[in-house]
């Protein structure tokens, strides 16, 4: 990344100094938007649809006709990495991703990493598919799951709400479970640098469940492994930069931007802003964090919450985002409304 770049994205990555931050949505391509509903149901299954990139790019692209966006995000989903290790995955409607579970470290022995590019080619497609036909102004965000998080969805076999199976496994086997971890940090690396060489510009990490873990083990098994990941990338594109987003960790947010090596970091909705103005701000940019339900309601209760985000966060680097995903309940408009009131906005 240089100082000459043109886009809002990568400037402000760069510590510019800007009129007004860049903006992108997480899940900003999704189901509340009726175009992608309809090429979601022509693609067949979920996993059809990351695995098309003819599809995945069209519905990447789509939020972006819409709205005038400062990056696209790939569309893919974090799951892919244990799909492509060969661990049994289906989306199954009304409950999400589920996987045959593993328990223990001798179930370890039916993934394979030689073979996850064969699986995951398609998605380095959409990559490169992307990289040509983007706005100009547009950054393209590759992104991968954390292996905490994805580690999760192995062992639970879906979502949890209490992560009793993979607790057991890191407090009983912690080498076993280390096994495990070490099978994601070097697929997940490797997912991402074929991500950067297909065109990919900047990389964010999501650690959606790092918030579960207590204090000892969110170092063992959040930072760690980022920092491996992170340490391997920049070691072949060391400008490159990674976003981290550790949700819900409170406190510990400070011990992870200031170990892994992040270049910017995404705030929960439940960040306090001048906290993270004063301990967060001065280290890294930061990124967030609109609480996607204001996004649902819309009018002027989230232009306000807009401003006062913009204004808590102005003294340092900042990429406007939300503090988590768009829900399938969003009003396009609501979208719209947001861009609107984000563009004309001057510091």
């Amino acid at each position: 990344m240089t100082t000459s770049s043109t886009k809002r994205l990568l400037q402000a990555l760069n510590k510019q100094e800007l009129d007004r931050p860049p903006f992108w949505l997480m899940r900003q391509a999704g189901r509340y938007l009726p175009e992608y509903k309809q090429t979601r149901a022509n693609a067949g299954s979920f996993l059809d649809l990351c695995y098309n990139p003819s599809l995945a790019e069209e519905v990447t692209l789509q939020p972006l006709r819409r709205y005038d966006l400062d990056a696209a995000i790939l569309f893919a989903d974090i799951l892919l990495i244990p799909d492509a290790l060969g661990q049994p995955l289906a989306y199954k409607e009304g409950e999400g991703p589920v996987l045959d579970p593993i328990s223990s470290a001798k179930e370890l022995a039916g993934l394979s990493v030689e073979k996850i590019h064969d699986r995951l080619n398609p998605v380095y497609e959409t990559v490169n598919r992307l990289s040509s036909s983007l706005p100009d102004h547009c950054t393209l965000i590759g992104f991968a799951g954390a292996p905490w998080t994805v580690a999760t969805y192995m062992v639970e076999g879906r979502g949890s709400k209490d992560y009793v199976a993979i607790k057991k496994w890191i407090y009983s086997d912690p080498d076993g479970f280390q096994k495990l971890m070490d099978i994601l940090i070097f697929s997940t690396t490797e997912y991402l640098l074929k991500q950067v060489e297909a065109g990919a510009e900047v990389l964010q990490i999501f650690d959606t469940w790092a918030g579960v873990l207590p204090d000892v083990e969110f170092k063992k098994w959040v930072i760690e492994p980022t920092r491996k990941i992170i340490d391997a990338i920049r070691k072949i594109h060391p400008d490159l930069p990674i976003i981290g987003f550790p949700k819900g960790v409170g406190g510990n947010l400070i011990d992870f931007v200031k170990s892994t090596g992040v270049t910017a970091v995404s705030l929960d909705t439940a960040t306090p802003l001048p906290w993270a103005a004063r301990e967060i701000q001065p280290h890294v940019v930061v990124q967030g964090n609109l609480d996607p339900i204001s996004l649902v309601i819309g009018g002027q209760a989230m232009v306000d919450r807009i401003h006062q985000i913009l204004e808590e966060l102005s003294g340092g680097a900042h990429i406007f985002n939300l503090g988590h995903g768009i829900i399938p309940q969003t009003p396009p408009e609501n979208v719209a409304l947001l861009a609107e009131t984000l563009h004309n906005w001057k510091k």
